[in-house]
């Protein structure tokens, strides 16, 4: 195959666990424990009573004023797999939608390559857009359920992220970071891309990167 074999990545609730961190600054707008935002929501919030207006209020809040796109957590294991795939010869390209609200971009920009040199995520290009069937890519791994759609309507291969909003779509499918690698894999290999893995326990890891 000529190129590169590129995987396009989601960032919010594939990479970054978006929902832990929005949830805290919820609570904290709202005067209410935490504990009573369930984890376990749907794509719109149904289940924490927000509005569309009232998610894009709050969401703008916890950009500009508790910059979660810096502080959020990481989602286990997701930066050692994709340091072992870049190894292998896959070229990362970041693809989100984080420039979602106006009046906050430049702070999304900038707190989103801070957060992804902190936690040391590897990447060879990062594409910061709404409609991903408009970035090339062989395959994309995300959670959203109208981004799988939209790029399984337009022939994509897309790995779904599991999340409790996205049960319905189907395989492929993955529950965490070692099954996304997996699936990486294989798709590669399925497609003619000659990747070259690493021998278990020779993995440079992600001290690579200053901190």
């Amino acid at each position: 195959m000529e190129g590169p074999y590129v995987l396009g990545v989601d960032l919010d609730g594939v990479c970054g666990d978006y929902t832990s961190a929005f949830r805290s600054v919820v609570a904290d707008e709202l005067g209410i424990e935490e504990e009573q935002l369930p984890l376990e929501r749907s794509w719109d919030f149904t289940e924490w009573n927000l509005t569309p207006e009232d998610f894009e209020r709050l969401h703008l809040i916890a950009v500009a004023d508790h910059r979660i796109l810096r502080t959020m957590p990481v989602i286990e294991d997701a930066a050692e797999a994709l340091w072992r795939l870049s190894d292998a010869g896959v070229w990362i390209r970041i693809i989100t939608h984080r420039l979602y609200v106006n009046w906050s971009h430049a702070i999304a920009i900038a707190d989103t390559v801070e957060w992804l040199d902190q936690h040391r995520i590897p990447y060879r290009d990062i594409c910061f857009l709404g409609a991903k069937p408009e970035v090339e890519a062989d395959l994309y791994i995300d959670d959203g359920p109208h981004n799988v759609d939209a790029l399984r309507a337009t022939g994509n291969r897309v790995v779904v992220f599991d999340a409790p909003y996205n049960r319905d779509l189907g395989e492929p499918r993955a529950s965490d970071w070692s099954e996304c690698e997996h699936l990486v894999l294989l798709d590669a290999a399925q497609h003619g891309y000659p990747l070259q893995t690493q021998l278990p326990g020779f993995e440079p890891g992600t001290d690579r990167l200053p901190d």
